[in-house]
C-alpha cells in the first residue's frame, strides 16, 4: 500500500499531469496556528496483488478501506470500476515525488475522527496524529485512551481502532537537496 507526498511545486504538478498537491510545510507555513490540520499526503495509491501496477485511489476513505483488509482481501485492479490488469498503471513509482509506504491492515479511522500524517521537514519520518470530533489533536495511544474514557458517547470506538505507526519514507524518493539520514546514524549523547 502506498501514500505519496508531492515534492514539486503545485504548478509543475498540474503541468505534468500529476494531481495537485499539498506541499510539505515550510518554516513560514508551520506557524503555531490552530487551523484545520493538514496532511502531507496528497495522493493515495495501492499496488495490485497480481500485476503489481500502482492504482490511484480517489479518497482517503477508500484507501483506508483497502489498506485495512489487505491481508484478508488483497487489492486487485478489477476492484476499481473499468480497470483491469491490462490497463496501464495510474502512477509509476519514481523519484518525481516522495513515496511513503503504510503498513497493511491498519484499521480504518473511526467515523468522526481524522488521521493526519505529516512529513518532517528533514524527511526523516512521518508523524501520525488523530483529530477527534471536537477538534482535539491526539499524538499517542494514551491520549486516545483518555479521550475515549472522557467521552462515553464513543463507547463503540476502541483504542485498537487507532494506529500511530508511521508510514515508511522511501529513501530512494527523497529529493536530492535533502540531507539523507541513515537509519543507524544517531546523535551522540552528551556526557557531563
Amino acid at each position: 500500500m502506498e501514500k505519496e507526498n508531492e515534492n514539486e511545486n503545485e504548478k509543475e504538478a498540474s503541468e505534468n499531469g500529476s494531481l495537485a498537491a499539498n506541499k510539505t510545510p515550510t518554516k513560514s507555513s508551520a506557524k503555531k496556528t490552530r487551523g484545520p490540520p493538514q496532511s502531507s499526503v496528497d495522493t493515495f495509491a495501492v499496488q495490485c496483488n497480481e500485476c503489481f501496477k500502482w492504482r490511484t485511489i480517489a479518497t482517503e476513505e477508500q484507501f483506508e478501506e483497502y489498506r485495512s483488509k489487505q491481508s484478508e482481501d488483497p487489492f486487485v485492479c478489477n476492484k476499481l470500476e473499468g480497470i483491469l490488469c491490462d490497463t496501464p498503471a495510474d502512477i509509476e513509482y519514481d523519484s518525481s515525488r516522495t513515496w511513503v509506504m503504510d503498513k497493511p491492515n491498519i484499521p480504518k479511522t473511526p467515523k468522526g475522527f481524522q488521521r493526519i500524517i505529516v512529513l518532517r521537514r528533514d524527511y526523516s519520518k512521518m508523524d501520525v496524529q488523530y483529530v477527534t470530533p471536537d477538534g482535539a489533536r491526539v499524538r499517542a495511544a494514551p491520549g486516545i485512551i483518555t479521550y475515549l474514557k472522557e467521552h462515553p458517547e464513543y463507547s463503540d470506538v476502541s483504542p485498537s481502532d487507532f494506529c500511530f505507526t508511521s508510514p515508511k519514507v522511501m529513501a530512494d524518493t527523497i529529493p536530492d537537496h535533502i540531507e539523507k539520514k541513515s537509519p543507524s546514524a544517531k546523535k551522540p549523547k552528551k556526557t557531563t
